[in-house]
């Protein structure tokens, strides 16, 4: 399967904050035997870059993106460092163009109509929606099914197990970015049990709102 496949197959994308290298064994860890090898590092602590690199070296089985991509130097960084996948948190053409030239997939980050078009004047048609509440939650994203119905939306920010299922309902949604299950606190603790928890406890929420929405 591509990238955005294996993301819409599991519907959530855990997006992490890391603040020391080492902690990235663990974390991939708890991932996978929480049933979702997958993971956005963000760009906004100096490990990220190290941590991806462990992280690609020894869990190749876990997909593996960089967040929080905002200049062309950073794309290259992450391309290095192992990446198979950009996430920006706007839509920056200097950004996309880069990735579009080495072949490495992007989800850029949009708010507004004037960010998709921007978007699908590069031919691309799965983005993600920042920041999702903020920015006006499910109606936004409704509305922008309206005129913009060919694409597919990852929602990111505000988004928790209370609001996770009326988001992947949308059709528009194809899963949804989220940071609840990997908390920040319980990576800097070394807390990996409870996130291996956490982890499965979303897996399974999922599942069971696939289920409701394959019986509905």
């Amino acid at each position: 399967m591509t990238v955005l496949q294996r993301i819409k197959t599991h519907r959530l994308l855990p997006v992490i904050q890391i603040d020391e290298a080492d902690q990235a064994r663990g974390l991939a860890e708890a991932l996978g035997s929480g049933g979702l090898p997958v993971a956005e590092i963000t760009l906004r602590t100096l490990a990220a870059e190290r941590a991806m690199d462990i992280i690609a070296r020894e869990y190749p089985d876990l997909l593996l993106g960089a967040g929080t991509v905002s200049t062309v130097a950073q794309v290259d960084a992450v391309v290095d460092a192992g990446a198979q996948f950009v996430v920006t948190p706007g839509f920056n053409p200097a950004v996309v163009a880069r990735c579009m030239s080495i072949d490495m997939p992007v989800i850029p980050g949009v708010c507004t109509p004037t960010d998709v078009e921007a978007a699908l004047a590069y031919g691309m048609d799965v983005l993600k929606f920042f920041p999702a509440e903020a920015a006006g939650g499910r109606a936004m994203i409704k509305a922008l099914g309206g005129p913009y119905g060919d694409v597919s939306l990852i929602p990111t920010g505000g988004i928790d197990p209370g609001n996770l299922g009326d988001y992947l309902a949308l059709p528009n949604v194809i899963a949804c970015g989220g940071s609840w299950m990997v908390a920040r606190d319980l990576i800097g603790r070394g807390d990996f049990a409870t996130i291996a928890k956490e982890v499965s406890k979303a897996v399974d929420l999922v599942r069971r709102i696939a289920t409701v929405e394959e019986a509905a």
